[in-house]
């Protein structure tokens, strides 16, 4: 036998599962008060007309002869208490303070003709109604309000004990006052929830276009550095080659092969970085090796005096980065020597000396004998401030600019200082 659906989601015979009772009431309950929400007025109708249909019928079947001291009161007075004590309920929600003082008129005179209509007892009503919405204040002078018909029913009528009538008024007052109480406790704990996971939720969209806004810079900077160096690279290449090919045809066929090269680095490191940004699980694993370091350095260094650049390199110490620290220092060398590639001039010549220090420590210079005068910041915004924008995340410094009269030329100086251990 298929086995039936229960009160905890079991599966049905048509491979259903049912609703827990809990999520259906709850569900039930949200969609109720989302209606009311929106349509406040049409519940507070239906709730008063219930209570006013009571109150009349309380008057207009004589159940109210069976608890009364006066059963001669007359009707045109009953139909007026009923009316008073349950009309106003109307505005219990918006304004219960200015309900209950509407009503203790008619709860005062109820209690001193002795009618005792049951619609008094509609006060507690508003009682709740005040512990959910008003100050707490408030429920002290309410509670005396609801009091004084009491003491003037016990006073003028005589019956029961003092104590009895007011400890069970007392009793029914707190009852009410606790239930308003307690719902309203646990709607300000649902609304800071409702608070929280919406600063939550905005907390967390904007660290997503915080961390978008980072990656488009940083995506931004490694196509800026490996499209501007390769093109510089080949537009030196190119050059070198036209000059040569009228005079020495084998020298332009090195450097027709020079510039394929490096046209192919240049897409191949291209491809690496644009694969890194796939969603998808299928890119082939050499999308994933690592970003260029101090070893290709040689290879950078290489290419550049291929394209024209004499270069004279020196190293001190032994080389010990991060390859975060790494990168950093193979992209500044590689915009510095693009700079001086493009703006140097064709009998340029440059230096680079690195200096590794301990614990992660670098230094980097670069100079070069061309033309001091070259734009400080190009027109797609990146060049030096990206290569700033690299040494600040390890809280280094990068100088840049013209080389000290009398000497000519630019000159680069970057310093990454130790790392901090975490």
């Amino acid at each position: 036998m298929d086995p039936v659906a229960d009160d905890q989601g079991a599966p049905t015979p048509a491979g259903r599962t049912t609703e827990p009772l809990t999520q259906y009431m709850q569900r039930v309950n949200q969609r109720v008060r989302a209606f009311d929400r929106r349509h406040p007025l049409l519940w507070d109708l239906h709730f008063t007309a219930f209570w006013v249909t009571a109150a009349l019928i309380d008057y207009a079947g004589d159940g109210w002869r069976n608890v009364t001291h006066n059963p001669d009161a007359p009707g045109w007075f009953l139909l007026t208490l009923s009316l008073g004590l349950s009309v106003p309920l109307l505005r219990r929600r918006t304004d219960p303070a200015a309900v209950l003082l509407v009503m203790t008129p008619f709860a005062l005179a109820n209690a001193w003709s002795g009618t005792a209509l049951q619609a008094a007892l509609l006060q507690l009503v508003v009682i709740y109604h005040i512990a959910l919405r008003t100050p707490l204040r408030t429920l002290w002078w309410a509670a005396a309000l609801t009091l004084a018909p009491v003491v003037v029913s016990t006073a003028r009528h005589g019956e029961g004990e003092w104590n009895q009538q007011i400890g069970s008024h007392l009793t029914s007052v707190a009852v009410a006052v606790l239930i308003g109480i307690t719902v309203r406790t646990r709607q300000n704990y649902t609304e800071a929830l409702e608070d929280r996971a919406r600063r939550l939720e905005i907390e967390r969209d904007q660290q997503a276009r915080i961390a978008t806004a980072a990656e488009r810079a940083r995506i931004a900077r490694e196509m800026h550095d490996i499209i501007g160096h390769n093109l510089s690279v080949i537009t030196g290449l190119a050059d070198g080659g036209r000059y040569a090919a009228a005079k020495s045809p084998e020298r332009a066929a090195q450097a027709l092969d020079a510039i394929g090269t490096t046209s192919r680095q240049a897409l191949a490191e291209l491809r690496r970085l644009l694969d890194v940004l796939r969603d998808d699980d299928t890119a082939h694993p050499a999308a994933r090796t690592p970003q260029p370091g101090l070893t290709d350095l040689d290879r950078l260094v290489d290419g550049v005096r291929t394209a024209g650049l004499p270069v004279h390199t020196s190293v001190e110490g032994r080389a010990a980065l991060a390859p975060g620290r790494q990168l950093t220092v193979y992209r500044v060398v590689q915009e510095a020597l693009t700079n001086t590639l493009k703006h140097a001039g064709p009998d340029a010549t440059s230096d680079l000396a690195i200096a590794y220090g301990d614990k992660g420590a670098v230094t980097v210079t670069l100079t070069d004998t061309g033309s001091a005068t070259r734009p400080s910041v190009p027109s797609d915004g990146r060049g030096i401030p990206g290569m700033r924008e690299r040494t600040a995340l390890y809280g280094g410094t990068l100088e840049a600019g013209p080389r000290p009269h009398p000497e000519r030329g630019w000159r680069v100086h970057l310093h990454l200082p130790e790392e901090n251990p975490q």
